[in-house]
This record gives structure tokens, sequence and C-alpha cells, in this order.
């Protein structure tokens, strides 16, 4: 089924812009001009992400988020012709989970929407699979083609980050970022350290290889 997409933009040229190329992307899109519409339309059928503008006439597009947000999760994509850092802290101390600021490119606003969309699908699911590997974030069980293995908070916690890239190459920078939380200078081997834990447990069946060295650059979870 078609993801909806609600714009709430008073600019008729833009929210044109963005129904028909959203549209052409294949999303149900509906467009309010107006904040107190545009928050009926959310509350009545609740979209599956929302891009707002900031300046509206009546209810603004801060007032908007606001609202929005003390009454659900629904994503909120900001647009604004603001792009001071006071501008943007407002717009995400609103409830905005992402700002973008005008003029920008379609292509660049289309990322930002399917990152969000994904973003949201990845909050709510619990089970995660990889060829014969199963990870469960509610009860944080790993099984690989039936046979459970035991792993220890960051193991589980990396291999949860690979599983939700499947197949992407991951630099080392960025997994020390998501996993460890700070810059290790590139002198630890930490990093190498646990690879060899998870492959070693991943692996304790003779099964093939599922975390692949990148030479030069980090790692991907992919097939042989």
């Amino acid at each position: 089924m078609a993801e909806r997409i609600l714009i709430i933009e008073d600019e008729i040229k833009i929210a044109d812009f963005l129904r028909r190329g959203l549209a052409y992307e294949g999303y149900k899109v509906e467009v309010t001009n107006d904040g107190e519409t545009g928050l009926k339309a959310a509350r009545d059928n609740a979209p599956d992400l929302v891009i707002l503008d900031v300046m509206l006439p009546g209810l603004d597009g801060l007032e908007v988020a606001r609202r929005l947000r003390s009454g659900g999760e629904t994503p909120i994509l900001m647009l604004t012709a603001k792009d001071t850092v006071s501008d943007k802290v407002k717009g995400f101390d609103s409830g905005a989970d992402d700002y973008l600021v005008k003029p920008f490119a379609f292509e660049e606003l289309l990322a930002r929407v399917k990152a969000l969309l994904r973003r949201n699908k990845a909050a709510d699911q619990t089970t995660f699979r990889f060829a014969d590997l199963s990870l469960d974030t509610s009860t944080r069980e790993v099984s690989r083609g039936g046979r459970k293995i035991d792993l220890t908070t960051k193991e589980f916690d990396l291999l949860h980050f690979f599983i939700l890239h499947p197949r992407q190459v991951l630099s080392r920078e960025l997994i020390y970022d998501r996993i460890w939380g700070y810059d290790f200078g590139g002198e630890s081997n930490i990093l190498e350290v646990y690879i060899r834990y998870l492959r070693s447990k991943l692996e304790a069946g003779n099964e093939p290889r599922l975390i692949q060295t990148v030479r030069g650059v980090g790692y991907a979870l992919r097939e042989e």
C-alpha cells in the first residue's frame, strides 16, 4: 500500500510542485494550505509523514508541529526560508524530525522523506532478518539457522546496526560514532576485536561469513 504524505504549505506553486513530484514517486499525497486545515486533516486520518511549512496563515507551522507531536509520533519534515541556528532549534523543539531550508532540490527532499519513513518503520519493527540470521530487539535474542547465539550488549548493538543497513558498506568512523558514541582517533582496534567476536559466534556452526571486510573502508553485512 502506498505511503501517505500530508503537505501543509500555503505557497501554491511549492505545494503543487511537491504534490506532483511525490505522486510520481508512488506516494499518496494530500495538500492543505493553512495550519488549522492541515492539523485537522492529520488528526482525522493520520498520514505516514507530514511536510510542514513554518510560515503559515493563522496557525503557524511551529504550533502545528507541537500539537501534532503531543498527539502522536508521525514524522514531521519542516520547510522554512530561515537558516539560522535559533530557527532550527525552534523547529526541532516544536517536534520536527528534520529541517529543510528553501530553496531546495526535489531530490534532497525526496531523500529526507525516504529516510524519515524508513526510520519510522525501523522504530516499529522488532524482528530483523538477513539470510539465515534473525535478530529480535524486544527480547534481544539472536539466532542463525535456528541456532541460538548469546551476545554481549555491545556485540548485539553492533550486529543490530549492521542488520539495519544490509549490504551497505559502513565506514569504521561511522560505526565508532554510532556504537561507541565518540571518536577513537583511528588508533583503537576495538572495532576489529568486536568484529572478530561477532564472527566467531555467527560462524560457530561452520556457517558462511556474513560480516565482510571492505579493505580501506570498513565492513558490510552481505553474503559471500
